[in-house]
């Protein structure tokens, strides 16, 4: 049973072996970057093998790495999942990059930790990343009719349409949006005496 970083860490080298890009320890913390194309099978021996039983997923988020990268992947999206081992009382982070940056696809978990389902939902539709094997992979926080995907770092930030309800057509339309940007520059205002100064 790992019992410290360091034994966690050779366990997980030892199970993963050649399907480790790159682990490291930081902040108490271990961070292993997995290959994509043997995600699946990683992910069922993050679950069963008995060192590690990692069977629950805290969280998982995508990432948009389009302008920094940490060194094991010049590849632009990668979803990161949080795992923890309720048996061992481990946790580790696990990264995996996309392999196509114009069209990112990871393989779904869902049948690994059954509670990546909205978790994968949401990781589609502010970042667009396809996850093959979802039965349901569908907008969950934008609306049905939105385009792009929002936290993509190359996404405008006033979006590209907005909607309202139009009374004379009685329901809700897209239109261009009418917002025009600006720079708010915050203004200082000093008291003459503020400070005690004279």
């Amino acid at each position: 049973m790992p019992t410290t970083l360091e034994s966690l860490a050779a366990s997980l080298t030892q199970t993963l072996g050649d399907d480790i890009v790159l682990l490291t320890t930081q902040l108490s913390e271990i961070s292993v970057t997995l290959k994509v194309d043997a995600w699946l099978s990683a992910a069922n021996s993050l679950r069963d093998h008995p060192e590690l039983k990692f069977d629950q997923l805290i969280d998982l988020c995508a990432m948009d790495y389009s302008d920094y990268h940490d060194g094991a992947s010049s590849q632009r999206y990668a979803v990161v999942y949080h795992l923890l081992s309720l048996s061992h009382n481990n946790r580790v982070r696990v990264k995996v990059f996309a392999g196509d940056d114009d069209m990112p696809i990871i393989p779904s978990v869902i049948d690994i930790w059954p509670g990546a389902n909205w978790y994968e939902r949401e990781a589609f539709d502010v970042m667009g990343i396809i996850f093959t094997g979802h039965p349901d992979l569908r907008r969950i926080l934008t609306d049905y009719g939105f385009i792009g995907h929002p936290f993509r770092k190359d996404f405008p930030i006033s979006g590209n349409v907005e909607m309202r309800y139009d009374p004379d057509q009685q329901r809700v339309i897209y239109q261009p949006v009418t917002i025009e940007p600006r720079e708010i520059v915050p203004r200082v205002v000093r008291e003459p005496n503020y400070g005690g100064a004279k």
